[in-house]
């Protein structure tokens, strides 16, 4: 499918010329800052220099006070605690920071994973009577909780308080919880609202050191989770997720926790940096992998491991999940397409929903995202689990898929989820009215824009210009991630000077050297994804124009400066 190229608005002429003239920076680089909202000299020293000095004060948060109060009645009172969370990358990792830290302190505790199949996502009825049959009297729910008004009222007649420290949208009335952590829910004025799971809980964690031997020094040493949580979860890398995520790949990349060491070396990312990037694509999904085929249990038994030997094993068994899913969701993506294929209705439909009963329901997330990549368009993948249909959705940049998912909700047992992705259970017979509905709602509102792949373009450049003051000032730009995105520019005219080859497993990418026609010797390595079907022109001679991010390239110990090209266009395209 052709992307479209669209160009970002640029800033204010007059603020991006005095941002370079007290920076001493190029006009691209200031642009790039005002583009991000970073209009000032000060502004700009909070962007380039993250400082855990402005990290917000947790009490700040609706009722941290309430939180940090109940915490320390269970410890003074000797009270068995337990710490639940979510299947997920945000929950296990939210569940391990949690559980290691109290740990460093207090003996009575325990933690509880539930099961994605029996049990599915949030706070379930089985392990609230887990809890009465273990005399367990308080629960700490992380990253879920804050829909779970039912659940809660029967915790509390079994004389189970909660704790919920949760970061997604609540429903018009919350839980009757001993305290309620969301900076989401009506009358919290916490200044920032994008935290993670794991976020909320370091923030808890946070108040305790304010209020007890706890010692914040301690808990900066679980940052590597907090990180991990943050590009895991696809939350924005700006306000006090950009002050942790740069602390947390700090510890990761300095001295990870013996978990995170496995899978680090299991991924063949040691001995390098480690950035947002290898989290997402190499890391999160390894942790994820154990929810998905198994029990996220094992993901938290890594991230709590004490010594290399316990994570060495435990990681070993977790990557084996890993290349299992990758098997099963690769076949169902191709079973998915050729059910596309065979609907002659779905050539005309603004929305994809597909149910197949056989389905791994710990893989249809992924392959609603494989599916996007495919057709581009807003996306449910249903199977079947315990008698209902079970789902997952994902959506297209700038689309608001969580609405048209609340729009449905009286077809659903239960829902939740973000604006770009979000899960549902309904009865089976539920699922072609909901169908129906959805992709009538999506059709009523989704733009024909919204419909086409778009790379956006911050800036354009001539490759001439990048060298390496450019180049070091932009890696402070850094860590990358949703809402600071690495900044994508455009080139025009470039060429390749003859070193070029396809290379990967399937012959499926391009590796070249290439120079603009107004700056020959200034020659950069680059590599085009998935765009080896444009060898033949380039190899000729024929010059293109490229969208590409600057990224640091580490091989064999040398590091180099190479553009990632994410599409070109050459002038035998424009024919």
């Amino acid at each position: 499918m052709e992307k479209e190229w669209t160009d970002k608005a640029p800033g204010e002429s007059s603020e991006t010329v005095s941002l370079a003239t007290s920076l001493g920076i190029d006009s691209v680089l200031a642009n790039l800052l005002v583009q991000r909202g970073v209009k000032t000299f000060e502004q700009a020293r909070v962007f380039f220099r993250p400082a855990l000095d402005d990290l917000h004060d947790p009490f700040l948060m609706k009722n941290m006070g309430l939180a940090t109060e109940r915490l320390l009645t269970a410890i003074r009172r000797n009270e068995n605690i337990l710490v639940y969370g979510d299947y997920d990358v945000d929950g296990t990792t939210s569940v391990a920071l949690v559980y290691s830290f109290l740990k460093l302190r207090y003996p009575n505790l325990s933690y509880y994973i539930p099961d994605r199949y029996s049990e599915g996502y949030g706070i379930s009825k089985k392990s609230i009577d887990y809890a009465g049959d273990n005399n367990i009297s308080l629960i700490i729910a992380l990253d879920c909780g804050i829909k779970a008004i039912e659940k809660i009222r029967y915790a509390k007649s079994k004389n189970i308080d909660f704790i919920i420290c949760d970061h997604h949208t609540p429903g018009d009335s919350v839980p009757d919880a001993a305290a309620l952590l969301d900076s989401k829910q009506p009358g919290c004025e916490y200044p920032f609202k994008e935290l993670s799971g794991c976020g909320v809980g370091f923030k808890l964690l946070q108040a305790l050191t304010m209020k007890s031997d706890y010692r914040w020094e301690e808990l900066l040493k679980f940052l590597d989770l907090v990180v991990v949580s943050i590009a895991s979860d696809i939350v924005p890398i700006t306000g006090e997720n950009r002050i942790l995520a740069h602390f947390g790949l700090k510890q990761l990349n300095d001295a990870p926790c013996f978990g995170l060491k496995s899978i680090i070396k299991l991924a063949g990312i040691e001995n390098r940096n480690i950035t947002i990037d290898d989290i997402v694509f190499k890391i999160g999904p390894r942790i994820n992998a154990a929810g998905r085929m198994k029990s996220g249990n094992k993901a938290v038994e890594l991230l709590t491991a004490c010594d290399d030997r316990l994570a060495g094993e435990v990681g070993d068994v977790i990557d084996i999940f890993n290349n299992d899913r990758k098997t099963i969701d690769r076949v169902i993506t191709r079973e998915a397409i050729k059910m596309i294929a065979a609907d002659s209705q779905n050539a005309d439909r603004k929305s994809t929903v597909l149910f197949n009963p056989e389905w791994h329901k710990g893989v249809i997330g992924i392959v609603a995202s494989r599916l996007i990549e495919t057709y581009f368009r807003p996306t449910v993948i249903l199977t079947e689990s315990n008698g209902f249909a079970t789902g997952s959705a994902r959506s297209v940049p700038g689309f608001d898929i969580y609405q048209v998912i609340e729009a449905c909700g009286d077809l659903f047992e239960n829902f939740g989820g973000h604006m770009y992705a979000a899960g549902m259970t309904m009865k089976l017979e539920n699922i072609e009215p909901f169908k129906n509905r959805f992709e009538q709602l999506v059709s009523e509102s989704i733009t024909q824009s919204q419909l086409s792949p778009k790379i956006e373009v911050d800036s354009p450049i001539s490759v001439r210009d990048i060298d390496q003051k450019f180049c070091r000032i932009l890696r402070q730009f850094q860590p990358f991630g949703p809402d600071n995105a690495a900044p994508v520019f455009m080139a025009r005219n470039l060429v390749s000077n003859g070193a070029i080859k396809v290379v990967g497993p399937h012959k499926e990418h391009l590796k070249m050297e290439v120079f603009s026609e107004d700056a020959h010797n200034h020659v950069f390595q680059a590599i085009a994804f998935h765009q080896a079907h444009h060898y033949k022109l380039i190899s000729c001679g024929i010059p293109f124009d490229a969208c590409f991010t600057i990224e640091e390239n580490e091989f064999r110990g040398k590091t180099t400066w190479q553009l990632n090209i994410k599409d070109l266009k050459t002038r035998e395209d424009a024919h």
